[in-house]
């Protein structure tokens, strides 16, 4: 028989599961510390990588924010020389420029440097011409005899080759554009030596400071001076040069003398012949027009070769 007053004796047991919390909050943790080393060492990489100027710029725009907005620029990290900041080498702190500028620059260089040798090729070449001339002159009975008369030497236009007067023996008579025989000759000898370069060429004609006789008719030393010019070019096609090779013909009366100190010796009545280089002939096709520069004092080999011709010279015969 049962007994109502005996109860059964029930134990509760309890198993615990190894604390479920706390063993997840490592983790949480630990996530926490790898994202703060991933952005330390994101910043880490992002100073190493900036340039002393770009640190200088933002380091400004936070202890003076307005300084930096009231001055302006491309941006904060403005290098504090002239040239902007930012750049290849991250060492330096000034002078350094933007990657857009560095390779303008390195155009710029690689133009100037090519253009610096094509002048180089240029005059070399100019330089043999004249050291064919010399030989021609040297070579040629007709040439030899007036080889005081023939001025050769290199000038910022290019090869100068200029037929000078002397007293008693004139490229023209006077007040005419008439050439003499011998000029004739010299002029067509060399016709045929420029023809064998591709360079244009400037015909100049002068006189000397002697008034031209009527020449309140209008008539003066200017335009006899260009009658001249065009004569000669028209004896240089008849010795064989291209027409297509002269790219000016101009008279200068007595504006460019060669003999400064005595206006009126008649060395100062010539033909000037330019061999011109590239740049003077772009310089003629951009503006259309370049006044004859001798450059600097002419070569000394020059100079003794007029000085030499004035000393034959007298007063002057005509222009």
């Amino acid at each position: 028989m049962s007994d109502d007053s005996q109860q059964p004796i029930v134990v509760k047991k309890i198993k615990k599961g190894g604390g479920a919390a706390h063993g997840g909050a490592w983790k949480i943790a630990y996530a926490d510390f790898v994202t703060a080393m991933m952005a330390f060492f994101l910043l880490m990489w992002l100073l190493g990588s900036t340039t002393q100027g770009d640190l200088k710029g933002i380091a400004d725009y936070f202890n003076t924010p307005l300084k930096v907005a009231l001055a302006g620029g491309s941006g904060s990290g403005d290098s504090s020389s002239i040239l902007q900041g930012g750049g290849e080498d991250l060492t330096r702190s000034h002078g350094q420029v933007k990657k857009g500028d560095i390779d303008a620059t390195r155009r710029t260089i690689n133009l100037q440097a090519l253009k610096a040798d094509l002048e180089k090729v240029e005059r070399q070449k100019l330089e043999s011409l004249k050291g064919d001339l010399d030989n021609l002159i040297d070579a040629s009975p007709t040439l030899k005899q007036f080889k005081s008369q023939l001025l050769l030497d290199l000038t910022s236009e290019g090869l100068r080759i200029q037929i000078v007067d002397e007293k008693n023996r004139p490229m023209f008579d006077s007040a005419s554009s008439e050439l003499k025989p011998y000029a004739r000759q010299i002029l067509r000898e060399m016709g045929g030596a420029l023809n064998k370069v591709d360079n244009h060429i400037s015909l100049s004609g002068h006189t000397d400071a002697t008034p031209y006789a009527g020449g309140d008719k209008g008539f003066g030393n200017w335009e006899l001076s260009t009658n001249r010019a065009n004569a000669s070019r028209r004896e240089l096609l008849a010795g064989g040069m291209a027409e297509a090779k002269v790219m000016r013909v101009v008279g200068l009366a007595s504006t460019v003398l060669y003999d400064k100190s005595d206006p009126f010796n008649p060395i100062n009545r010539r033909i000037s012949i330019i061999v011109m280089n590239k740049q003077t002939e772009e310089a003629i096709l951009r503006d259309g027009k370049v006044a004859e520069v001798a450059g600097e004092d002419a070569a000394q080999q020059t100079e003794d070769a007029v000085n030499g011709a004035s000393r034959n010279a007298g007063s002057p015969a005509g222009r």
